[in-house]
């Protein structure tokens, strides 16, 4: 009698949205421990829901992924630009929508895989809950330098995007404090403040603007004038690219159609800078540090986190966990419904012990 080998089993792994400090940590733990562990093909799909949407994809071997740890942004690439239920197709200067979710069904279905390991913050997550709705087998692994996916404490690249945006507020103390100076600095985040609070108390920021509070820039003058009459002649600012004043719309930079998010924010710290300026006739200078805080290499955390994160991923591809994201819950990893996750970011409110230990130490809001 001939023996028929049994067929190796096959998984797939994407990476959507913005790149992230430890994408290619994840990719390294779900690829190595896939293949040392459950001997499973690992298929790596290229740039996101943009690579389902055109069937582009390679196989990952243990030596793809070796040596790839310390690397900044993804090997499989990604894209914010390519959600296959509303995918944007240009034909010259017109731009039209069209739901591609039935190609990415017959692609998924072609390449035979036990589970997709969808890598990335909410959009992301957002688009696998769906295409899980309609029966891909997908396991969620959560991304995203703003911090603020619901169901999970932290995710991965939030570190080393806070200790980039540290470093920034440090070195701009030096010369704030030369030249008496009121200085801005403009960190990530369109819906979620998380980096500005979290890098705004580690860098001693005086006030600290969040898109969750709506600022006043009277109490931020107010404020300021107070300092400099107790002596304190700077002032430094941490301001979230997507805060607005009380009433206000937030800053928008351009518009971008054919993008997720059509928005494109930033910019603010330029343009309340100048109004504090003239309001305080006081020198005011802004730096925006934009995408230095997703670039280069992740923090020894997120990297351990990131690791943390895949190994766990297959964990529950073995349960058959699908439609689940790996969160973290303190010191542990558990399982979160793709479907809670989906309802919307998570984001900072005014009673976080956070910011009222930030109030108790003088920091200003600016509400």
């Amino acid at each position: 009698m001939v023996k028929i080998k049994n067929k190796k089993r096959r998984i797939a792994i994407l990476t959507g949205g913005g790149d992230c400090p430890g994408i290619n940590a994840v990719i390294r733990a779900v690829t190595k421990k896939a293949i040392l562990k459950r001997n499973m093909e690992v298929i790596g799909v290229l740039d996101g829901y943009e690579g389902l949407i055109h069937n582009r994809y390679r196989t990952l071997s243990f030596d793809d992924v070796s040596g790839i740890l310390t690397l900044g942004g993804t090997i499989l690439g990604t894209t914010n630009k390519a959600n296959p239920f509303h995918y944007a197709i240009k034909k010259g200067d017109e731009i039209k929508f069209s739901d591609c979710s039935a190609v990415v069904l017959s692609n998924i279905e072609a390449l035979k895989i036990e589970c997709l390991v969808c890598v990335g913050g909410d959009g992301t997550l957002w688009i696998s809950n769906r295409l899980h709705q309609l029966g891909v087998p997908i396991v969620g692994v959560p991304k995203t330098i703003d911090n603020d996916v619901r169901g999970t404490d932290i995710t991965f690249g939030f570190d080393t995007a806070v200790s980039i945006a540290t470093e920034g507020i440090d070195r701009i103390h030096t010369t704030a404090q030369s030249h008496h100076r009121i200085m801005m600095v403009e960190v990530m985040g369109r819906k979620a403040g998380w980096i500005a609070l979290h890098a705004g108390i580690a860098g001693g920021g005086d006030v600290i603007l969040i898109p969750e509070m709506p600022y006043q820039i009277d109490r931020i003058a107010d404020y300021i004038s107070q300092r400099r009459k107790t002596g304190r002649l700077f002032s430094i600012i941490v301001v979230a690219e997507g805060v607005m004043p009380m009433g206000g719309e937030a800053v928008v930079q351009k518009i971008v159609p054919d993008s997720a998010e059509q928005l494109r924010l930033g910019g603010i710290s330029l343009v309340l800078g100048a109004k504090l300026e003239k309001l305080m006739e006081l020198e005011t200078r802004a730096v925006v540090l934009g995408h230095l805080q997703r670039g280069g290499t992740s923090t020894p955390f997120d990297r351990i986190l990131a690791t943390r994160l895949g190994s766990k991923a297959i964990d529950l591809i073995e349960e058959k966990k699908f439609g689940q994201m790996v969160s973290v819950k303190g010191n542990y990893l558990a399982a979160y419904p793709l479907e809670e996750v989906a309802k919307g970011p998570r984001l900072a409110t005014a009673d976080h012990e956070m910011i009222k230990a930030a109030r108790a130490i003088g920091v200003c809001f600016g509400s």
